[in-house]
């Protein structure tokens, strides 16, 4: 089972069922987890630049703390996902 890169809209994980790594829904999430890892990249860039500005205000470091938080939570749901893909593969020998 493959955790997806996003929730059902009441907040619950979703997986995917699969065998087949290149099935139209697993590229589509490798496609959100890449895009996940991209913005992270953008958020960490903008957090450090804030944190960098002694003149930067409540509201700025807020914001950036909002998209750090929301980014790390994405970031960490790829960890998860791709960490019991690689325990399987371990496992079974085979690439999920």
């Amino acid at each position: 089972m493959r955790l997806l890169p996003w929730t059902s809209p009441d907040g619950k994980p979703c997986y995917l069922s699969t065998d087949n790594p290149r099935s139209l829904l697993s590229r589509l999430a490798d496609d959100i987890e890449a895009a996940h890892l991209r913005s992270a990249a953008q958020v960490l860039e903008g957090s450090r630049a804030v944190l960098a500005d002694a003149k930067a205000g409540e509201r700025a470091v807020r914001f950036a703390l909002t998209r750090a938080a929301e980014s790390l939570e994405d970031v960490l749901r790829v960890a998860v996902s791709r960490g019991a893909r690689l325990d399987a593969e371990t496992v079974t020998g085979t690439r999920q």
